[in-house]
């Protein structure tokens, strides 16, 4: 990857995280962009050859400021994405309307922002999940937020040619979003998951940004959804 230019919205932690790192360590210009700079400060702590940048991708306004600064992009990737419990009968709607801004949404604002800017040979990764295929109870917005995720990668491979288009579903991933989400539980939850999926365990953030990289790096692929979810579509 050496001298492409690669940006990660979502990029200081979990997934998004670990692309910003195995794409520099591959030789690319990273700009790893976050809402938050103490965790973008975090990553240039550690790896100081990433560029950071405060963007939030339902800012349109800011990715616009973000690309414009660039001679051109060749991959990105959209980590951003959040976890909404509840049931469509009772919960929050502010909350469950926060939940689907990234994935279409902003979405949207990334395309926008975007024209020009990125190379017909380069590529878009969104960020979808196993809920789309299992959904999971008491997590409607999100279920329905994955999907929505999976299949703008498949409509906007037609519609952005030939740049290419596809999207990660990641299984149960050991990221701090469940750290939040868990608290305490988290290991036992995990224990309880893995014990029924096919491979035994829980997918690392490694594990499927190795899945981001393969994307980006094989440019006869495109339009498609890679599964790294430990076989839990199966069981």
């Amino acid at each position: 990857m050496k001298d492409q230019i690669v940006v990660v919205i979502g990029g200081s932690r979990g997934i998004g995280r670990e692309v910003a790192l195995q794409a520099a360590a591959r030789g690319a210009r990273v700009i790893a962009a976050a809402r938050g700079e103490a965790s973008l400060a975090a990553l240039r702590a550690e790896a100081p050859r990433i560029e950071t940048a405060q963007a939030d991708v339902n800012d349109p306004a800011a990715l616009t400021r973000l690309f414009a600064a660039l001679p051109r992009v060749d991959h990105v990737y959209l980590a951003a994405g959040v976890f909404v419990g509840g049931a469509a009968a009772e919960g929050d709607e502010a909350a469950f309307r926060a939940a689907l801004e990234p994935r279409i949404w902003g979405v949207m604002h990334l395309v926008r922002a975007l024209n020009g800017k990125i190379a017909p040979s380069g590529s878009i990764v969104l960020t979808g999940g196993v809920s789309t295929d299992r959904p999971a109870r008491g997590a409607w917005i999100t279920n329905i937020g994955t999907a929505a995720a999976e299949q703008s990668a498949r409509a906007l491979a037609l519609d952005l040619a030939p740049v290419r288009v596809n999207a990660i579903s990641p299984g149960w991933t050991d990221t701090p979003m469940w750290d939040a989400i868990l608290g305490a539980g988290k290991n036992e939850a995990f224990a309880d998951v893995a014990a029924k999926l096919p491979v035994g365990r829980i997918a690392t953030a490694r594990e499927v940004a190795d899945a981001v990289l393969f994307l980006m790096n094989n440019g006869a692929i495109t339009g498609e959804i890679v599964h790294v979810d430990g076989g839990h579509r199966l069981v």
